[in-house]
């Protein structure tokens, strides 16, 4: 029989994934998306690029967020020893 601990690691893995994979396309969609263009024609906010403050500070603050509610929702706490060695 297969240790439910792998089950629920292998699940949290893939959630781990998966918010890897969003960070990635918040990223890359702002960074190339916006910022591909002539960047005399930039819009800046608080002094930096938009492309670049959407990309790396607001993504950054939106991905910490998404993390704490992966976290408190998905995630759980699994014991490290065998319940087979409590005998």
């Amino acid at each position: 029989m297969k240790d439910a601990r792998f089950k629920i690691a292998n699940r949290e893995a893939l959630i781990g994934v998966g918010l890897v994979i969003i960070n990635f396309a918040i990223w890359f969609g702002f960074a190339y998306g916006m910022g591909s263009g002539d960047p005399t024609e930039y819009n800046f906010i608080m002094g930096f690029p938009a492309w670049f403050f959407y990309s790396c500070i607001a993504g950054t603050i939106f991905m910490i967020i998404l993390i704490w509610i992966a976290i408190k929702v998905f995630f759980k706490d699994v014991p490290f020893h065998d319940e087979e060695d409590e005998v």
